[in-house]
């Protein structure tokens, strides 16, 4: 049986019983197993058999003596968002419970890692676009294990790649040859523009930031790197230095040589959409920089193509090509942050960068190129590659053979089930939807994004623009109440992110839309 009501979420919609009429029954057959199944039929007729039950375990006798349960039931329940039929049964689930699991986990985790939701969420399977709790009960994974999952949970291919290498050889360091690694970096370049054609794998974004970061100081001589206000890099010493947000910069030195830009943000930002110049005016702030913050010469210029923690920010069309125009005459490399927004997650493009039209100096990968697996890159020229000539480097799991075989993996899927060209469909169905959600309702200030990668950015008044933190919040529980997990960013957690498996259907879209609509109609 689904857990009791909680009573802080009753007492907060005591003004309106119509919200609370809809919040009940969110709570009542969202964790009907049938429900979770797609099969309205069994959800009710499961109603219909343990009704007594249900309503005293509830405790809702109030509710249902003054009517507010009763009055329009039928018609409420089929208002409710149901997930979009699937033919994937979960497992059984026999280990710990959540309660025990968070028990274990306090105890001997890092408090420093944090949990999603007020009561967290144990999700134990995963197929394609959906993941399941250990109830079996199903969730459409909306934000795709932060922006990580690209083909799908446990694509069997992908699958099979592994349990065959696997079984052949786990582990082999970069000291000894293998064709996993070779093979890889062939086919990862190959799907590079110009000249990035010399791979170096890593496991994390984080490390793949660091070391981008030591090519361009090495390879140009220089030390200074200009990156933008409202980014995120990663969480080791030097990305955190790059990064640009106070709640991911803890207390300690760093940021040695760093310079942040104002962020091309058309929303918030001084140039919004409208402004055919807005890209060019934004970049001349990089051009300030390097004039009156460094000695005139820099080793380069980080960025997302589009910013994901910060909340799904668009650039404006041209402003990596000023910006890339004005780092270069300064000396310095152009790095391009693709850990989320490449391999096809744009729609229109295979990498985030293209969508400006430029061709960086190095390109750092993560995330979604392993769909899940500790796998990372930086991608370069021949050129600037041979700087780590000058001393030895080395990464012991870096190029793993399982990893790689993984990441191949991942590749053929993309190109064989077409999932750019997907992802594109999908996402414009999904874009479609949030425009008439932001017609509707007043709260939502801004949609932004490209193809699944997706923003969603909430304001207590559209004229001042105050963000709306905490309804964000509560849209993001309610969500997740009815069967969609979501994300949020931005600096103050404003922002819903979208982020899900490149194997979306339109009906998962529709049902995405349908969710999000019911969540913010109960605020």
């Amino acid at each position: 049986m689904p857990n009791p009501l909680r009573s802080d979420r009753i007492a907060a919609d005591l003004h309106r019983a119509q919200t609370i009429h809809r919040l009940l029954l969110m709570d009542l057959f969202a964790r009907d197993p049938w429900f979770r199944y797609g099969n309205r039929r069994r959800c009710r007729e499961n109603l219909r058999a343990n009704r007594q039950r249900i309503m005293e375990s509830f405790q809702l006798r109030f509710y249902v003596q003054t009517g507010v349960i009763n009055t329009n039931l039928k018609r409420e329940i089929m208002k409710i968002p149901v997930l979009p039929p699937f033919d994937h049964l979960p497992k059984p689930y026999t280990g710990p419970s959540a309660d025990e699991v968070l028990k274990l986990r306090r105890e001997f985790l890092s408090p420093g890692i944090f949990l999603y939701y007020k009561k967290p969420i144990m999700l134990v399977e995963g197929k394609g676009q959906y993941v399941f709790d250990e109830h079996g009960h199903r969730y459409l994974d909306g934000l795709g294990g932060i922006v990580t999952v690209s083909v799908g949970h446990c694509h069997p291919h992908v699958v099979e790649a592994i349990r065959r290498q696997n079984e052949t050889l786990q582990h082999s360091t970069t000291i000894y040859l293998h064709p996993n690694i070779a093979q890889y970096a062939q086919n990862l370049a190959s799907k590079m523009p110009g000249n990035l054609k010399v791979c170096y794998f890593v496991n994390s974004g984080s490390e793949a930031t660091d070391l981008a970061l030591l090519m361009a100081r090495v390879h140009t001589g220089n030390f200074d790197v200009i990156a933008l206000r409202n980014c995120y890099h990663g969480g080791n010493m030097s990305a955190m230095g790059l990064t640009a947000h106070s709640n991911w910069k803890f207390n300690v030195p760093h940021s040695f040589g760093v310079h942040h830009a104002i962020a091309p943000d058309p929303y918030r930002g001084q140039w919004s959409r409208s402004d055919a110049d807005a890209g060019k005016n934004y970049a001349a702030d990089v051009k300030s920089l390097i004039d009156y913050a460094t000695s005139g010469r820099v080793a380069g210029f980080i960025s997302e193509t589009i910013q994901g923690v910060g909340g799904c920010v668009v650039f404006p069309d041209g402003y990596l090509k000023h910006t890339y125009e004005h780092i270069r005459a300064a000396g310095g490399l152009c790095i391009a942050d693709e850990v989320q927004t490449g391999f096809g997650r744009t729609g229109s493009h295979y990498w985030g960068f293209e969508t400006q039209g430029v061709i960086p100096d190095i390109v750092t990968m993560a995330k979604g190129i392993g769909n899940g697996c500790p796998l990372a890159a930086v991608v370069t020229t021949p050129q600037i590659a041979t700087a780590l000539t000058q001393r030895v480097h080395f990464n012991t799991f870096g190029g793993n053979p399982v990893v790689c075989a993984q990441g191949n993996a991942v590749l053929e899927v993309i190109d064989r089930e077409k999932l750019q060209a997907n992802t594109l469909k999908v996402g414009c169905v999904i874009t479609a939807g949030l425009e008439r959600l932001k017609a509707k309702h007043n709260i939502i200030g801004d949609v932004r994004g490209k193809g699944l990668l997706l923003g969603m950015e909430l304001v207590k008044d559209r004229a001042t623009k105050e963000p709306a933190k905490a309804e964000c919040a509560q849209v993001v529980e309610t969500c997740r109440d009815l069967g969609l997990l979501l994300g949020k960013g931005g600096l103050w957690g404003q922002t819903i992110r979208m982020a899900p498996p490149m194997c979306l259907t339109e009906a998962d879209a529709a049902f995405m839309i349908d969710v999000l609509d019911t969540a913010l109609s109960t605020l």
